[in-house]
C-alpha cells in the first residue's frame, strides 16, 4: 500500500503501533489515541507517524483531517466492571459512529471487532464462522467486551450503508508477537519468572495470529471492505492451546511449567475461528507458531534452556 493517507485509532496499543509502523514508510500515517504515555507518543512521532490526542466519545475532531483514504479503527475502552458499561458505550459505540461520520470520505474503513462476541460451544475445537449466531455473555476479564463489540459492529454496519463507505469488520482472535499485552507472550514470561499460568479449561485452544501476518494482510483486509459491511475472522490458520505454548515455554526455559486449570463455567471452552474466508482474501498465514514462539523467546529471554538456570 502506497501513497495513502491512513488513520490508525488506538495507535498506542500493541496492534495499533505495529500496524501504524508497518504502513508509515510509503504512506502518510496518523495515529489517534488519548496518549496517556508521552514516551509512547514520542516513539510513534519519531517513527514518522503524526499523532493526534482526543477522546473519541467527545465527538470533537478539531485538528483531525477528514480526508483520510483508509481508516483502521482499533481504539477501544475496556472496563472490568458492569459499572464501566456506560462509558464503554459512549467511547466504543457512539465514538465509532462519530468517527465514521467524520471519515466518511475514506475508500475503506476497518473496524476491529473480537472473537469474544461468539456464542459458547461445548466442543473446544468448534471453529466459529462469520455467519453463525453471536452475542454470548461477557468474559470474566471484561464486563464491557461483548456488549461493546456487538454494538460497535452494529454501528459500523449502519454507517457503511448510511454514508456509503466500504467497511470491513475484522473479528480478531489472539494476536501475538514480541510485545506486551499478548496472551502467549505473557504466559511465556510467567514461565520464565517461575510463576503460574492459568487456563480456564484443558484444553483451551485459540487461533493465534502473529503481528507480522497482520501487517502483511492489512492491505488485503482493507480492500475487502464493502457496502454492506464485510465480516471476516482475523485469525491464524492453526489452533494452538494455552497448554501447548506453555509447555513449549517450559522446554525453552529449561524448567517444568506450572499450568493451573481453574474451570470457569459459562466461559468459552475454546476460541477457535474458521479462517476459510480470511484465507480467500489474504492467502494463508506465513508465520509458523512454534518457530515464531522460539524466536520471541530468544529475543526476550536469551538462549533456550538458560532462563531456567538464572
Amino acid at each position: 500500500m502506497k501513497d495513502e493517507k491512513i488513520l490508525v485509532t488506538g495507535a498506542n496499543s500493541t496492534i495499533g503501533e505495529a500496524l501504524a509502523r508497518s504502513l508509515c514508510g510509503d504512506n502518510e500515517v496518523w495515529g489517534l489515541a488519548r496518549f496517556g504515555d508521552p514516551d509512547k507518543r514520542k516513539a510513534l512521532e519519531d517513527a514518522g507517524i503524526r499523532t493526534h490526542s482526543m477522546d473519541l466519545g467527545s465527538g470533537d475532531f478539531t485538528g483531525l483531517p477528514d480526508n483520510f483514504t483508509r481508516v483502521l479503527h482499533l481504539a477501544y475502552f475496556r472496563g472490568p466492571r458492569p459499572e464501566d458499561i456506560p462509558e464503554a458505550m459512549r467511547v466504543n459505540v457512539e465514538g465509532t459512529g462519530l468517527l465514521f461520520g467524520h471519515c466518511r470520505k475514506a475508500k475503506s474503513i476497518l473496524y476491529m471487532s473480537s472473537h469474544v462476541i461468539y456464542n459458547f460451544y461445548e466442543d473446544p475445537w468448534h471453529k466459529a464462522r462469520e455467519d453463525e449466531p453471536f452475542g454470548g455473555a461477557p468474559p470474566s476479564f471484561s464486563a464491557t467486551a461483548t456488549i461493546s463489540k456487538v454494538s460497535g459492529e452494529g454501528v459500523s454496519r449502519y454507517c457503511a450503508r448510511q454514508f456509503n463507505v466500504p467497511v470491513v469488520i475484522a473479528r480478531l482472535n489472539s494476536p501475538y508477537g514480541n510485545a506486551s499485552g499478548c496472551l502467549p507472550t505473557g504466559n511465556m514470561d510467567a514461565v520464565v519468572a517461575g510463576g503460574d499460568v492459568y487456563a480456564r479449561w484443558d484444553p483451551e485452544p485459540y487461533s493465534p495470529i502473529h503481528l507480522d501476518d497482520m501487517c502483511d494482510q492489512v492491505e488485503a483486509m482493507l480492500d475487502a471492505a464493502s457496502v454492506s459491511a464485510n465480516i471476516v475472522n482475523w485469525c491464524g490458520d492453526e489452533p494452538v492451546t494455552v497448554q501447548h505454548w506453555t509447555r513449549l515455554a517450559g522446554e525453552l526455559a529449561g524448567r517444568e511449567p506450572s499450568i493451573i486449570v481453574r474451570e470457569a463455567p459459562g466461559s468459552k471452552r475454546g476460541s477457535v475461528a474458521d479462517s476459510t474466508k480470511r484465507r480467500s482474501i489474504t492467502g494463508p498465514c506465513k508465520v509458523d507458531f512454534d518457530d515464531a514462539f522460539r524466536r520471541i523467546f530468544a529475543e526476550r529471554h536469551g538462549s533456550a534452556g538458560k532462563a531456567g538456570d538464572a
